[in-house]
This record gives C-alpha cells, sequence and structure tokens, in this order.
C-alpha cells in the first residue's frame, strides 16, 4: 500500500498550498490550482476522474495543518451522495460548480447526535408537481453555515430519501453551531415545511448514506492520520529542544518509550486508514468493514497521541498560545464526527456476522 508518484506530488503540491495560505484563505488556491474539490468527481462532470486514493493524501495533509477548509464536507461528503444517488440530471446540474470549488455543498445528515442511517426522522411529504416537503432538525452539519447547496436526509412513505434543499428558501435556518474544535464548521439545520427536490430514486438513501457512510469514514481516517502523525512530529522537534538536568528531556529512557508507543500508535493507524482508502479505491466490497475498522482505531490513535502531546510538552503543552490543544480539540472532535469509536467496532462485529446492531 504505497503511494504512487503522481500521488506524492499531489501531496507536496497541497502541502506547499497550505503552507503559504493559512486558514480558509487556503481554499480557492487549493481549488483553482490543483482542483482538489474535483479529484474524485467523474471527467464528465468536471473533475478529475482520481479516486479514492488522492481522497486520502489531500485529507491527510489539511489533518496535519487543522486545516478548516470545506473539504470534507463538500468534497467528499456532498459529491459521493449525489454519485451515489445515480440521478444524472442532478449530478449534470451540481456536480461541475462543486468539482471547481466555485460553491461548497453540505449533507445534512445525522440527527440527535446519530449518523446511522436508520435515525433519520426528518418527514418528507409529496406535493402536486414534484415537490417535496420537509420538517425535522439536523445536526453536526459540516460547513452548512456558508454552503450553497444543501442535500437533506429525509423520511418519506419509501423510506429514507435524499433531496436538495435551496439554502434560501422559505422554512430553512442555518444556525451556526459552537463546538469544542473551532477549526472544523459545523451548523445545525432546522427545516419547517421547507420546499426540497428528490435527488435519485426514493427510498434510496439508506443506500447512499451507507455508502458515503463509508467514504466518509476513510477520508476522516486518513486526516486524523495526518493530524496525528503532526503532533509525534511536533513532540520529538520539542523533546529533542527542551533542556532538563542538563539533557534534552528526549534522551531519557521514560521519554522514548511513551514516544516509540506514540510511534506505533501512528504508523498502525496509518496502516488502516491507507487499507480503507485501497478498498474504497478497488470497489471492495468488504469497504464497510475496512472503512469501520480504520475509524475506530485512527479514532482512538489520533485522541492518544494528542494527550501525549500535551503530557510531553510539560507546562506550555496546556497553554492556549500553543498548538497543542488545537491537536487534543480536534482529536476528540473527529473521534465523535461519523459515530465513535465504539459504533463502529459494533457496526464491524455486525458486518463480521458476530452480532446485531
Amino acid at each position: 500500500m504505497r503511494p504512487t508518484e503522481e500521488q506524492e506530488e499531489l501531496r507536496s503540491a497541497v502541502r506547499a498550498v497550505l503552507g503559504r495560505h493559512p486558514g480558509d484563505a487556503a481554499w480557492r488556491p487549493l481549488t483553482g490550482q490543483i482542483g482538489v474539490a474535483g479529484l474524485a468527481v467523474p471527467e464528465e462532470y468536471g473533475g478529475a476522474g482520481c479516486g479514492a486514493g488522492e481522497v486520502h493524501v489531500v485529507a491527510e495533509e489539511l489533518g496535519r495543518e487543522l486545516s478548516p477548509v470545506p473539504y470534507l464536507g463538500s468534497a467528499v461528503l456532498v459529491t459521493q451522495a449525489l454519485l451515489a444517488s445515480e440521478d444524472a440530471e442532478a449530478c449534470a446540474r451540481l456536480l461541475p460548480d462543486l468539482a471547481s470549488g466555485a460553491v461548497v455543498g453540505a449533507l445534512a445528515w445525522a440527527e440527535r447526535g446519530s449518523w446511522d442511517p436508520s435515525a433519520v426522522r426528518a418527514g418528507a411529504s409529496p406535493e402536486p408537481g414534484g415537490t417535496w416537503r420537509i420538517t425535522g432538525t439536523k445536526e453536526h452539519v459540516l460547513d452548512a453555515a456558508g454552503a450553497e447547496v444543501l442535500l437533506v436526509a429525509a423520511r418519506s412513505e419509501a423510506g429514507v430519501s435524499l433531496f436538495e434543499v435551496p439554502t434560501g428558501g422559505t422554512g430553512v435556518r442555518r444556525e451556526a453551531a459552537v463546538t469544542m474544535d473551532s477549526t472544523r464548521a459545523q451548523a445545525r439545520v432546522v427545516l419547517a415545511e421547507a420546499e426540497g427536490r428528490l435527488v435519485g430514486a426514493e427510498g434510496a438513501g439508506d443506500r447512499i448514506l451507507a455508502r458515503v457512510l463509508d467514504l466518509a469514514c476513510a477520508a476522516l481516517a486518513a486526516e486524523q492520520v495526518g493530524a496525528a502523525a503532526r503532533c509525534l512530529e511536533l513532540t520529538l522537534a520539542y523533546a529533542r529542544e527542551r533542556v532538563q538536568f542538563g539533557r534534552p528531556i528526549g534522551s531519557f529512557q521514560a521519554v522514548k518509550h511513551r514516544l516509540a508507543d506514540a510511534y506505533v500508535l501512528v504508523e498502525s493507524a496509518r496502516s488502516a486508514a491507507l487499507g480503507a482508502s485501497f478498498a474504497a479505491a478497488a470497489g471492495d466490497p468488504e469497504l464497510t468493514r475496512h472503512a469501520a475498522a480504520a475509524k475506530s482505531a485512527c479514532s482512538e490513535a489520533f485522541s492518544a497521541v494528542a494527550g501525549e502531546m500535551i503530557q510531553l510538552h510539560g507546562g506550555i503543552g496546556i497553554t492556549w498560545e500553543h498548538d497543542a490543544h488545537r491537536y487534543f480539540k480536534r482529536a476528540h472532535g473527529s473521534a465523535r464526527l461519523f459515530g465513535p469509536p465504539s459504533w463502529h467496532r459494533a457496526r464491524l462485529a455486525a458486518d463480521l456476522g458476530l452480532l446485531a446492531v
């Protein structure tokens, strides 16, 4: 599972852009110069026609810098939901602008802290003329506050379905959420008889969201690995520089052991994340197993390494001015995103036939 030469060049390009353009300012160069938003979009819809391997590379680099750009919410969740819907008209109309980065999309999916498609309770009722009315509340919607394309999962008589809802329409309220992790924009979306347009077949939402969940977990695992590796990198540098009792603290055996344990966690998580991305790229029917394992392993590894980063930095590690707290908050926020590790272990066990979810 080694990246190709082209993927390494992509990594270098993304890292260079993030180095020159910190924060939200990186989105336009990333989309305009590199085309990251359209990497996994087929060429017929204005994308590059690449796959999960390239998404993995970009996500890992974004995680390394805790970049707040709307890549995961727009370029992964929304584009993959549209592709999974197999709605040619919606894809042709929406994907070109999403792929170019000209617009940002949001997928309103989770309710009451659950990303399980069976937990969707927002309701959709049909009206004459092919329109729908949608009512419900969605939580943890990535990048929804500034999104121009809004897809909503709601339940109709045929089951969970996917709808396109005009962001400026009546009955749509978006409330920016105050989260522990300030580098990941989330919002609450409240729908009250909002007008919607069906995307894909009615009742196909379970299938669509199951596919999106697997790809989202694979991308998030890559992001977590990138962030965890950066935590270890910064901590190693500090252990070489910080002198105590006349010696760098990295020379003490106890510190060496903790750094070695962190290294094992990062590399084990990297293997799990690569396994999920390679499974997604190959169309592996066992993608759910790989994605659930990666999300569980990478969430726990990132949280552990971020905690060690704070501990081994000593007093400076708990200050507001140091970046350690940002990685720690991202670690714990991302561990809950798309479901906690325990839920994904249960999904994995169910897929293996060991228990029923």
